[in-house]
């Protein structure tokens, strides 16, 4: 961002368009002279040396050093009967320029900019006149050198103020605060306070929100507080809180999209059970008379979002899960067996190792009740220790 800015100010200040300067002055046992320069034409404006830094509550500061600017001319004077003109080459080196970038936020969330205060000074300036009458151009160059000194370091500051409020500030309304993450759910990431800046860290807060893009409704939870590690040896920190991840559940759930159906197919080829109305029969007798040797498909689903804690320990979340389970029929068409409800903790610990994520992901034991069954009562606690296998086996997600 440095760069860019520093880039699009230079060709900014190149166009600068600088008044025509005119004036008296008396010069004694001479008399009155009057000089006019016009048509002033600022060929190029180099800023070679810049650094941004942070300002304590305002934002930032770009300060720049040793810039100079090359222009050109034309120039009129009339002593008494003497007349002269011509063009002339100017110079104006060792310039400084401090602009203070004011960081803010809008009502939609999206990041604002001014310039509260800005100052240049031009420490040396050389003129180059061309003309008949080298003693003329000494008697009035201080008065133009001053005049055109004051002129410039106005202009500049116009200038950046001018780019700033037309080129950036509509460049930042421009920022998208929202996007899409699939076709069923979108992320808000608008920024809830303006960005606070302190002498070592800009601190910038953005609300991390998923909602639905069918029908965003309030979130029923509020956010929780967020704070970063006091170290500074990185170049950027990024946290993320529970609330981000639970919005994120939240509106999937309500999207419909938390379901997940497992067939035979699914299940390792080195675990000894298969997803058929055989296996089941073991503990659902009925099962072998109904559905006679029939693959089944169980349909995961949550009737409400799992929330998700974040602790010194790792990540914890004790999710509902409703499984419905169906027997496949010969023409492919399912038949409803039973719905249970599955209960159970899952822990994860994240760490990172060479620049990838990792971590071991934990569940720990399920517990199964009858919600509904097609095919008569039984109980669940044969069918629990199964799925409990089925936890440990290679279905289950590896972080890495």
């Amino acid at each position: 961002a440095h760069q860019q800015g520093i880039t699009v100010l230079e060709k900014e200040l190149a166009q600068l368009r600088l008044p025509d300067i005119t004036g008296d002055f008396r010069i004694r046992h001479v008399g009155k002279v009057h000089y006019e320069i016009s048509r002033l034409d600022l060929r190029s404006f180099h800023l070679p040396y810049s650094r941004i830094s942070l300002v304590p509550n305002v934002g930032l500061q770009v300060a720049i050093s040793n810039a100079f600017a090359d222009l050109d001319g034309n120039w009129r004077v009339k002593l008494h009967f003497i007349r002269d003109h011509g063009s002339f080459d100017l110079r104006a080196e060792n310039i400084y320029i401090k602009i203070n970038l004011k960081l803010g936020s809008d009502a939609s969330g999206k990041p604002t900019v001014d310039t509260p205060d800005c100052s240049t000074r031009i420490s040396k300036v050389q003129v180059h006149f061309s003309g008949k009458f080298g003693w003329l151009y000494n008697l009035f160059y201080s008065a133009v050198e001053s005049r055109f000194r004051k002129s410039l370091e106005s202009k500049v500051c116009e200038s950046v103020a001018r780019s700033v409020h037309s080129d950036l500030q509509p460049y930042l309304q421009t920022l998208p605060v929202t996007a899409r993450i699939g076709s069923t759910v979108g992320i808000d990431f608008s920024l809830v306070a303006p960005p606070a800046a302190t002498a070592q860290y800009l601190d910038v807060k953005l609300k991390g929100e998923f909602f639905s893009l069918t029908h965003r409704s309030p979130v029923p939870f509020p956010p929780l507080p967020l704070a970063l590690p006091p170290a500074h040896d990185r170049m950027v920190y990024f946290g993320a809180s529970s609330y981000f991840f639970n919005t994120a559940s939240f509106a999937y759930q309500a999207a419909g999209v938390l379901v997940f159906e497992i067939t035979d197919s699914m299940i390792p080829k080195d675990v000894e059970f298969h997803l058929n109305t055989s296996t089941f029969s073991a503990f659902i007798p009925q099962l072998e008379q109904m559905y006679p040797d029939m693959l089944m498909k169980l349909k995961l689903f949550a009737p409400s979002a799992p929330f998700m804690n974040i602790g010194p320990a790792g990540v914890s979340l004790r999710p509902v899960v409703d499984i419905q389970a169906y027997a496949i029929l010969p023409d492919s068409r399912l038949a409803p067996l039973f719905l249970l409800s599955l209960v159970s903790n899952v822990s994860a610990v994240i760490d990172v190792k060479s620049g990838h994520i990792v971590g071991s992901l934990k569940v720990g034991r399920m517990k199964l009740s009858l919600k509904q069954s097609d095919v008569g009562t039984f109980q669940v606690r044969m069918l629990q220790s199964i799925m409990n296998i089925l936890a440990s086996s290679t279905l289950l997600p590896r972080l890495n």
